[in-house]
């Protein structure tokens, strides 16, 4: 069997776990082999209904819209909190104080991912909606420019991309992601194979922690990597890879809790197709496997020295 992993470039884990072998070393001796695709976040669950991929991984919001658009998959594992990893900035020298000041305004944002969450929670929290009250547009990499320029009043950075602004100037932060929400990455399958094939689930899980493990150890070398592919300084990839907490966890009340937060703000905003219980997507058995799989790798800490 071939193995089919999607690649979201935005996830870590999975962006070092297809350069490392890791996952191919532990599935050699089933004779089973890993072909990667390279899949943006939005396009993952559809991705997995196709059977094109068995496993994906992104932020916190496209499960939740693939839950809503009726793709049956179940969550595999998440990381933990990841309180540095975004923010929404606005111009230093401008009138937006608060997110209130955000009514009637524009904000780029990758729109689909994690960042609807963030904004749409922020906005929420206010008495405002996503949906009413702003106007989202999709982030480009001239939006920092963008903001600079006036041509946009707010814009979620995130990674090295956050780095770079902040470390260049003229530029205030108006939220921090991590104030409001967990900001996990998460990782998960089609039903069908976890029914079937919980070991294999487990076995990528595995995997996807020993390469977090090399990742943690090897951050100017998992810096350079990334901006030689994805651009930037490897300086300010640095800085953001340094932020991440390299730590899987499996799925639990208080990630199921989370989620279902977030999937009732976006409804309420008419971001999601119709409102969903996140719990239907939970696999106690994967669960299970999660937990025996990241202790499995936390009693082997060779492999973060692949």
């Amino acid at each position: 069997m071939t193995v089919n992993i999607g690649v979201h470039k935005a996830n870590p884990s999975l962006y070092h776990l297809s350069r490392l072998g890791l996952l191919e070393e532990l599935l050699r001796p089933s004779g089973e082999t890993v072909a990667w695709h390279q899949i943006g976040g939005l396009g993952t669950a559809a991705a997995l209904a196709a059977g094109t991929i068995d496993f994906g991984g992104t932020g916190s919001t496209p499960p939740l819209s693939a839950q809503a658009d009726g793709h049956d998959l179940v969550y595999a594992a998440v990381s933990a909190p990841r309180p540095g990893h975004g923010a929404l900035l606005v111009r230093a020298d401008g009138d937006i104080t608060s997110i209130a000041d955000l009514k009637g305004r524009t904000v780029h944002l990758a729109i689909g991912s994690w960042q609807t969450h963030f904004v749409a929670k922020s906005l929420a929290q206010q008495g405002l909606s996503y949906g009413a009250d702003i106007t989202a547009e999709r982030s480009t990499a001239d939006s920092h420019q963008d903001l600079l320029d006036g041509r946009t009043d707010a814009w979620v950075g995130q990674g090295a991309e956050l780095s770079a602004a902040r470390r260049e100037g003229g530029v205030r932060t108006l939220a921090e992601a991590g104030d409001l929400i967990a900001d996990r990455s998460v990782f998960f399958t089609r039903r069908e194979l976890a029914d079937a094939r919980p070991e294999l689930v487990g076995l990528i899980t595995r995997a996807l922690q020993a390469a977090d493990d090399w990742a943690a150890s090897h951050l100017d070398e998992a810096a350079g990597i990334a901006a030689q592919d994805q651009g930037g300084s490897a300086a300010d990839w640095r800085q953001a890879l340094a932020a991440l907490p390299w730590r899987l966890e499996p799925v639990s009340d208080a990630f199921v809790a989370e989620q279902q937060e977030a999937a009732d703000i976006l409804a309420a905003a008419g971001f999601l197709a119709r409102p969903i219980t996140v719990a239907d997507a939970r696999h106690p058995g994967l669960d299970a496997v999660a937990a025996q799989s990241l202790a499995a790798t936390a009693a082997a800490p060779e492999s973060a020295e692949k």
